[in-house]
């Protein structure tokens, strides 16, 4: 039976990077003999040009009706000024996170050590390759709790937190660590916050239930800290939903490149991947664009929706091998020679055949 995928190119560069992750795709399908059917949607700021809101009707049922969703990056300028509901973030991208139940969003952070100088770190704290994943609660806290309000002299949000919802989180941070280090670094603000002893608590409790699985907790100002200082004591880091926010970014700034670090959001029967930067509308259609972030983000879908593991760590071996032999599009060139997105997409493709 064949894997159904929503396949929502975006904007700006999403289309360009999306065709070279499609490319990979084809290929991982014929070498480890699966299958996927392919229904295109749009959404973001084609979705409101095309049929007027940024989450057409028929991208909800054709989202609905799959098994997965595989999505471009949304937005750019044009659209700034549109009412806040028909915005490609707010209208687009919230919205089907709404509407597909998702609740734990996944990022990786990695810094090839061939990439050193992308970093804004010093080499001195970045003797080996740095790879750690972010796990973020996505549906509940500060960004949904009630009540909230927003007055002439006064402003209230309400960060607030359930058990299960905790839980839900936590087992897929565990579930992950798992599969790489087994070590989970839990941040909260359990010093203060009400809403962090709670999750101090659940996390310190569903721990039990993964022994092989090493737990530290830290408060966030310190966490912001040592991600400066030390991220390669690292391996998966747990948060909440503001402070996995503003962590994930963080995380994502000592990187160097946002076009190399892909991204999930796990729901309960349908999840979505797409690539942690944005729609850069600067280099669209320029064909400049790096488009690893868009193959990782599918390798993470083959590996956590589909279960082929095989498929996406190939698909990964092929993208070190061509980071680590020295190709760069435009954004990790740093001033030296540089290839075209379609250039590298033909080269991770050979890659993926030879091996």
């Amino acid at each position: 039976m064949a894997y159904k995928i929503a396949v929502l190119s975006g904007d700006g560069i999403g289309p360009e990077v999306m065709v070279q992750a499609l490319r990979v795709l084809k290929i991982v399908e014929e070498k480890f003999n699966f299958k996927c059917e392919l229904t295109e949607g749009l959404i973001g700021g084609i979705g409101y040009d095309t049929a007027g809101h940024p989450l057409p009707e028929e991208t909800k049922k054709i989202c609905l009706a799959s098994d997965a969703v595989f999505l471009g990056s949304i937005g750019g300028p044009k659209w700034d000024n549109l009412p806040p509901e028909l915005t490609p973030e707010l209208g687009g991208l919230l919205a089907i996170r709404k509407v597909l139940k998702l609740y734990a969003n996944i990022r990786p952070a990695v810094i090839y050590e061939e990439l050193k100088e992308m970093s804004p770190l010093s080499e001195r704290i970045l003797t080996e390759k740095v790879d750690f994943v972010t796990v973020r609660e996505l549906a509940y806290g500060v960004y949904f709790g009630q009540p909230k309000g927003l007055e002439e002299d006064e402003a209230f949000d309400t960060m607030r937190y359930k058990k299960e919802n905790v839980e839900q989180i936590a087992r897929a941070a565990f579930d992950i660590a798992m599969k790489r280090e087994k070590r989970v670094t839990s941040v909260d603000k359990a010093n203060v916050l009400s809403s962090s002893k709670l999750w101090r608590r659940v996390v310190t409790e569903v721990a039990k239930d993964y022994p092989e699985v090493t737990l530290n907790h830290q408060y966030v100002d310190n966490a912001a800290m040592q991600l400066m200082l030390n991220p390669l004591q690292y391996d998966v880091i747990l948060t909440t939903n503001l402070f996995g926010d503003i962590l994930s970014d963080e995380s994502a700034a000592i990187c160097g490149s946002l076009g190399m670090l892909p991204s999930a959001s796990y729901g309960e029967s349908i999840s979505l991947y797409e690539p942690s930067g944005g729609s850069a509308p600067d280099i669209a259609g320029k064909n400049i664009a790096n488009p690893i972030a868009q193959i990782l983000s599918l390798a993470m879908m083959l590996e956590s929706s589909f279960n082929e593991d095989a498929a996406a760590q190939t698909i990964r071996t092929a993208v070190d091998k061509a980071v680590t032999g020295g190709k760069r599009t435009g954004d990790i060139a740093c001033g030296g020679p540089s290839i075209s997105c379609s250039d590298m997409g033909d080269i991770i493709c050979k890659y993926i055949k030879e091996a």
